[in-house]
């Protein structure tokens, strides 16, 4: 078999050796990382593929058609923890990948795959990765979004970008999800549940009237959920003291619980955060509450329920992509009016209910 064949364009369809996938390893990336995997098993049936994965996003691996495996390895942020690299670069060798897709341009997130041998290394050029990277990709700040950077890796070097990519999915056995039901006591699940997801990195994402919206959607006689990890534990709180016994906080420690509560709801209302990344890969009809970021940029390629976005004025610093409001003090947030974020929320629901009986 050629050495340079295996995604260079004259491909050597009988190899069936594993590829290797190293993703940006935050929520909503890692859930984008699913188009990636697709593209490869489309171009190779044969070829097992992996992700490397940390400890918290490890659970969305188990939903993934087409993963092999998870090879969870949590390497700490901001040092080079040689013996935790040594260590991976092992397992990796263990494991005969033919190839490694290294999305980040990252020098640390190449070293493993190079210490372990892989023999073709495919990545952007970036950081100082000579040696480490041995199939160089050119030209990642001409592709419009973070989804074409990553998916163009798995497309022979030059190919034209599609028109479309193939979607991320995330699939969830339905006993599953009542076990999950029974075990939170939320019933068999007659009623529509709205999902909130008041999360984000970055507080300029997180929009204002979550404990407002609330209280209206259980006035309308909806049960709601809020749904997020340990730091929106406070959050949780307000809302259910203005929302009532029929808000229920869902946050915790484990992704696993998030993901279950995402594919139990009728309609997911989320900032753009990973949450609304996992709802909308399941397909539960999903709302996006976006301020100072970019739908066309972040929102998910399976395409949104509502794309919720201030149009009262015109804002010259939106989108800002920054993480904290420094100027127009946050009318890109402030200036969506709970009361049109739970009628949206209604139109959606009943336009799911109208399809399920058709």
């Amino acid at each position: 078999m050629n050495k340079d064949s295996q995604l260079s364009g004259n491909a050597d369809r009988s190899d069936t050796r594993p590829i290797l996938i190293v993703p940006y390893m935050w929520i909503g990336d890692f859930v984008r990382n699913h188009t990636v995997v697709r593209v490869l098993k489309e171009r190779w049936p044969n070829r097992p593929v992996d992700l490397l994965t940390t400890s918290l996003c490890a659970p969305l691996v188990d939903y993934m058609p087409g993963v092999r495996a998870g090879i969870v390895w949590d390497l700490p942020r901001g040092r080079l923890a040689v013996g935790r690299q040594l260590a991976l670069a092992k397992l990796l060798r263990e494991r005969n990948y033919g190839t490694a897709l290294v999305l980040p341009r990252t020098w640390k997130a190449a070293i493993a795959p190079a210490l372990a041998g892989i023999p073709e290394r495919v990545g952007f050029v970036g950081e100082f990765r000579f040696g480490l990277i041995n199939r160089w990709r050119w030209g990642e700040k001409k592709l419009p979004r973070f989804i074409d950077k990553n998916a163009a890796l798995a497309q022979p070097d030059g190919a034209p970008l599609p028109a479309e990519w193939p979607v991320p999915q995330l699939r969830v056995p339905a006993e599953e999800i009542v076990r999950w039901r029974q075990a939170n006591g939320l019933g068999a699940g007659a009623g529509a549940a709205v999902a909130l997801a008041p999360g984000s990195v970055g507080i300029s994402k997180r929009w204002t009237y979550y404990p407002e919206a609330a209280r209206l959607l259980v006035e309308r006689g909806l049960e709601v959920w809020v749904v997020g990890g340990p730091a929106e534990k406070g959050l949780a709180q307000e809302i259910v003291a203005a929302g009532g016994p029929d808000v229920r906080d869902l946050t915790g420690t484990d992704l696993r619980n998030g993901v279950l509560a995402m594919a139990a709801a009728g309609v997911a209302i989320s900032n753009d955060s990973g949450l609304m990344h996992i709802a909308a890969a399941l397909g539960t009809p999903t709302m996006g509450i976006f301020g100072p970021t970019s739908p066309y940029l972040w929102a998910p390629l399976n395409g949104l329920a509502a794309t919720v976005v201030q149009d009262k004025s015109v804002l010259s610093c939106q989108p800002c992509q920054s993480t904290i409001c420094n100027m127009n003090d946050h009318r890109c947030m402030r200036d969506i009016a709970a009361s049109e974020v739970v009628g949206i929320a209604e139109r959606v629901l009943r336009e799911d209910m109208a399809k399920a009986t058709t």
